[in-house]
């Protein structure tokens, strides 16, 4: 017996609300992704880095808990945090308790730039999710998310 033969196949109305999240977000992430490099020269992923390191204590995330918070793979950050870092938005500091490990540092030009691009992009967000919905739904939304975010 393969492992097949006892899965509880997606019913006609589930496949077609599976299909629909997953071009829902897919379109979202496009259209945020281009208009924040359009607008800024930041990309989606980069942004996020930057909101993560803003909000983290002392602007500084341990590199693999940033990969976490981004929901990138480690290599992928490597290469956005070396971008960052050429931009004059982050830079890298060894962790003096872990000699492999490095911090991921927010500059006051990173600072800068997310504050510059803030704006447009929450304004983005509002226009692309949030106006699009009434509040009932944000609601169920957000209690849908958090199902869906639990392990």
């Amino acid at each position: 017996m393969t492992g097949m033969d006892t899965v509880e196949w997606l019913s006609g109305h589930e496949q077609s609300v599976w299909r629909s999240l997953l071009r829902a977000q897919s379109r979202i992430e496009s259209e945020l992704d281009r208009d924040l490099q359009r607008e800024s020269g930041l990309s989606l992923v980069e942004y996020g880095i930057l909101v993560s390191l803003s909000e983290a204590d002392g602007e500084r995330m341990r590199m693999r808990h940033l990969a976490d918070s981004v929901i990138v793979s480690k290599s992928r950050l490597t290469h956005q945090i070396t971008r960052l870092e050429r931009m004059g938005y982050v830079r890298r500091e060894p962790c003096a308790d872990d000699r492999r490990g490095y911090w991921a540092v927010l500059t006051a030009e990173g600072g800068a730039a997310l504050a510059a691009a803030a704006r447009g992009h929450v304004a983005k967000v509002r226009e692309r999710v949030f106006d699009r919905l009434t509040p009932d739904q944000v609601q169920v939304l957000g209690e849908v998310m958090g199902a869906l975010e639990r392990p």
